[in-house]
């Protein structure tokens, strides 16, 4: 038994991951801090310290280890100070405290769920961090799939046919179309790769030298501007491919989903702000532990187009709807291909055409559909439970 001192910033999957905790066995106790930025505050210190030195009644130190969804480096600076070790796991992708110049602390444990960005690090000469997927909470899920069937008489009553749950980032996150200025030749290659970009699935030619060179590279950073703090090695060229990657995510999510409008009952779960496309009915936000699993659960297709910055990993969403017995249709994904099998577990399209075609085929083919569903939902909640995956994160010899 692990005494875990977990850090709650109102991550939407933190309830989840202690509840597994706490089923493991493991005694779990949360805190909060004021954070404003990434600095170590005197206040954070000190609250920090205090919980470190906290002793046990044979007066050895009382926690086991800090916990973190996503890195912390002001945490990682305070833990270093204090011995105390520090596990984060990382969800979010793109993730620039990876680029801290305290990421190689002793204290810590860092694991990220995309093996090329692991590889990446690692090349930087990061020792600390670990590879691992993302987990789902395999009883909450599976209790809530019983209920919802339940409630109509055993059997799965279809809302939707066809259903997208994520950000368009058609708004202040589409930094690319912020840009004030970019000489009209670079600009018009540029926009080339990005539209040859959103035909393909699973091949990143952003890192690809036959399409974008480093002089491309060079000449954006003359006309993209960041503020450098100094605090932070950042790699300001994965920048420039993150802003590319995030204005192709822009710009498929919404032909897709437009294409699927054009030929399906279809909507969307996004944030408030997200701008109309046409055919498609935009229902706003779902809650994740609620409102998101009934959706999944009750949508006859659940669409996944990753965020671009995910190069090889598969998506927290890719868990979700398949742990909330969902069929799913994803893009090509590398380690999706590796863990799942195609047209078993769910179904993987190559392009966006061969989405919106197995989408058709998959509406009109229940019972295949619904035994895909079962099976992936199946294999999520055993390989991928938190109460699977934690046993090796927490383990100190991981």
């Amino acid at each position: 038994m692990m005494r875990i001192l977990f850090y709650d910033w109102d991550e939407f999957n933190g309830e989840d991951c202690r509840d597994a905790m706490r089923r493991l066995g493991h005694q779990v106790d949360v805190f909060k801090l004021d954070m404003y930025g990434f600095d170590l505050t005197p206040e954070m210190d000190e609250k920090i310290r205090g919980l470190c030195g906290k002793k046990g009644d044979d007066g050895a130190r009382y926690y086991d280890l800090l916990f973190s969804f996503d890195f912390f480096p002001n945490i990682s600076e305070a833990c270093q100070k204090y011995g105390m070790p520090y596990i984060s796991w990382v969800f979010d992708c793109p993730h620039y405290t990876l680029d801290s110049h305290v990421t190689n602390n002793s204290v810590n444990r860092i694991f990220v769920f995309d093996s090329l960005l692991y590889k990446r690090l690692v090349g930087k000469g990061v020792s600390t961090v670990r590879y691992s997927p993302l987990g789902v909470n395999d009883k909450r899920l599976s209790e809530l799939c019983r209920r919802l069937d339940e409630e109509t008489g055993g059997e799965i009553v279809y809302e939707h046919d066809v259903s997208f749950l994520g950000n368009l980032y058609d708004n202040e996150f589409n930094f690319y179309d912020q840009v004030e200025y970019i000489p009209s030749d670079l600009k018009q290659y540029i926009d080339i790769v990005i539209k040859a970009q959103e035909k393909v699935f699973g091949h990143d030619l952003f890192t690809d030298e036959k399409a974008i060179t480093q002089t491309h590279i060079d000449r954006l950073r003359e006309y993209i501007n960041f503020e450098n703090s100094g605090k932070y090695e950042l790699d300001y060229d994965e920048i420039i491919r993150d802003i590319l990657r995030k204005k192709v995510t822009v710009n498929e999510r919404h032909d897709i989903l437009a294409e699927m409008g054009k030929r399906f009952d279809t909507v969307l779960y996004t944030m408030p702000g997200a701008k109309p496309i046409e055919g498609v009915c935009n229902l706003g936000i779902a809650s994740y532990s609620d409102k998101m699993p009934r959706v999944f659960h009750r949508s006859k297709v659940n669409l996944n187009i990753s965020l671009r910055s995910i190069l090889s990993g598969v998506p927290l969403r890719v868990l979700d709807i398949l742990a909330a017995g969902g069929f799913l249709i994803t893009n090509y994904q590398s380690e999706i291909a590796e863990y799942f099998e195609d047209g078993v577990d769910l179904v993987i399209a190559g392009t966006p055409e061969e989405m919106v075609q197995k989408t058709a085929y998959y509406l009109e083919h229940d019972a295949e559909r619904k035994q895909i569903a079962i099976n992936g939902q199946k294999k999520v909640l055993e390989n991928f439970a938190y109460t699977k995956l934690l046993p090796m994160i927490l383990d100190e010899k991981s």
